[in-house]
């Protein structure tokens, strides 16, 4: 992995976590906790989406929606954890 595609993976995980923060009000972890939200999100939804039958585009837009669905995933299963 060269280091254009290990910034683009940076980027695409911090925007992912940074936006399903702001979804999953009060779930914001900061810079470092949303790229890591967002990196892990992008992995759950790559298990849960085509479990379901849904296809997002590619691209960059693409892989920020698909990693935002997971992070948001994650984020609700770490408050529903964090409740009980």
């Amino acid at each position: 992995m060269g280091l254009e595609s290990l910034l683009i993976f940076l980027l695409i995980g911090g925007v992912a976590g940074w936006l399903a923060s702001l979804i999953v009000r009060g779930a914001g972890f900061g810079l470092i906790g949303d790229i890591i939200v967002g990196i892990i999100g992008a992995v759950i939804a790559g298990y849960v989406l085509p479990a379901v039958g849904t296809s997002i585009g590619g691209g960059i837009i693409g892989s920020i929606i698909h990693a935002t669905i997971g992070a948001v995933i994650l984020l609700l299963l770490i408050k529903l954890i964090k409740r009980a």
